[in-house]
């Protein structure tokens, strides 16, 4: 068994504790569905949110979707100049079998425009 990096990210349209919990639900939830997760095999999840997203930590999102023994941390993203703005990002440690060429990374809403190489199908 590997541990593997699974990276996603999407955007949020208003910094407001709702709006942040929703998208980053939406954005686990695609994680999960695509990757298979189970969480019982999660090493750690990382939220990392721009500066201009401190209404709330996006890490309450998986906790909300049962995710209460997993060990989360959040943190602010570098602030670049001309990066995307309200942009959450997750990564998970996973530990499975699969290789890295089978992780589907997942980008979304305005963060498909990130990694267009990776950005699935499911983008928004």
């Amino acid at each position: 068994m590997w541990c593997r990096g699974i990276r996603g990210a999407t955007t949020v349209d208003t910094n407001t504790k709702d709006e942040i919990l929703i998208r980053t639900r939406e954005l686990l939830q695609q994680m999960i569905a695509v990757n298979a997760i189970e969480k019982d095999n999660v090493a750690y999840a990382l939220f990392t949110a721009t500066p201009d997203l401190n209404a709330e930590f996006p890490a309450v999102a998986a906790r909300q979707l049962g995710w209460h023994d997993v060990a989360l941390l959040c943190g602010q993203e570098i602030d670049v100049s001309d990066s995307l703005a309200k942009c959450l990002r997750i990564l998970i440690l996973y530990n499975t079998e699969k290789s890295a060429h089978e992780i589907i990374h997942t980008y979304i809403r305005g963060a498909a425009d990130l990694r267009p190489d990776v950005a699935n199908s499911n983008s928004k």
